[in-house]
């Protein structure tokens, strides 16, 4: 923690030393790197140099961070198995009117990581929680995959047993957009096969390493990408699998369509009917207005 008596608290950028300024109380989720630490961003760092606190998922990896960009200060480990003795104590400091940055081991706080709790206790208590955007496994697969990015569903890790797997993408087959889930290296080939399974031949992109050295991304339907990775001796690295959406249902015929106009035309005006129906059947909404102003003259 950051006594009010310390020197200014500073980061190194470029081989200059910059002064950090002390954030207002409140609890900050820092994006840090996922990979390559040149991705941080500026105000990540003057964030984690100057607030009062310092939470962090593992202190052997954070302090990779500061070390690259000359930060000298105490770390609070939060993780998994202290996350209620760390956050009592990080939420005392919170309402004794002290800033506390929290950060996760790779990319944005609370996606797939405890941090979720403690800003559960911070705005129970009315403290203000301000996020610091920045690197991100999940957006940075999905830009990557060359898949539908305008809707998509992270699902995080799927079970590891393999009933439990199947049931959860069974759930999740209809989802009308891109699933992006994370997957550790050892079961990527279990679940990859899973994957094919449920979902059938769907484009997929398996995203490794992403941003380090020996990023690779692989694309291809679910079975081919299972059939590759079965092959694979040994698979190391962080992992983001990219699904495409599923495809589209067959076209609605006359009839459906005629009856999903009338029951919007009697809560909505033809416009948003039409509107609401195209989002619905994937029908073009101007041959739908038309045939909404049809159905109307007629009641």
């Amino acid at each position: 923690m950051i006594a009010l008596n310390d020197p200014a608290p500073t980061f190194a950028l470029f081989g200059q030393t910059r002064t950090a300024a002390r954030p207002e109380p409140g609890l900050y989720l820092v994006a840090t790197p996922i990979g390559n630490l040149g991705d941080v961003t500026l105000r990540g760092l003057e964030i984690i140099a100057g607030a009062d606190r310092l939470a962090c998922e593992d202190t052997r990896v954070t302090a990779k961070l500061l070390q690259r960009f000359a930060i000298k200060r105490r770390m609070t480990p939060y993780h998994e198995h202290n996350a209620e003795q760390s956050g009592a104590a990080l939420l005392a400091d919170l309402v004794a009117g002290q800033s506390v940055a929290l950060v996760s081991d790779a990319g944005t706080p609370l996606v797939s990581d405890p941090g979720y709790r403690l800003v559960q206790l911070a705005l129970d208590a009315g403290i203000k929680v301000v996020p610091i955007p920045g690197a991100s496994a999940v957006l940075a697969a999905l830009c990557a995959s060359g898949l539908p990015s305008d809707a998509f569903f992270f699902a995080g890790f799927l079970p590891q047993k393999e009933q439990a797997r199947a049931a959860r993408l069974q759930e999740l087959a209809r989802v009308p957009g891109s699933l992006v889930f994370f997957e550790a290296p050892h079961r990527i080939a279990a679940s990859l096969s899973a994957m094919a399974t449920a979902l059938g031949e769907r484009p997929a992109a398996v995203c490794r390493e992403l941003t380090k050295a020996y990023e690779t991304v692989y694309r291809g339907t679910l079975p081919e990408l299972a059939e590759r990775f079965a092959a694979m001796e040994q698979v190391r690295g962080e992992i983001v699998v990219c699904i495409a959406p599923p495809p589209a249902e067959a076209a609605a015929s006359a009839a459906d369509t005629d009856g999903i106009l009338a029951g919007l035309l009697a809560e909505m005006k033809p416009t948003q009917a039409a509107q609401e129906a195209a989002r619905l059947t994937g029908l073009p909404r101007r041959e739908l207005y038309q045939r909404a102003l049809e159905l109307k003259d007629r009641s």
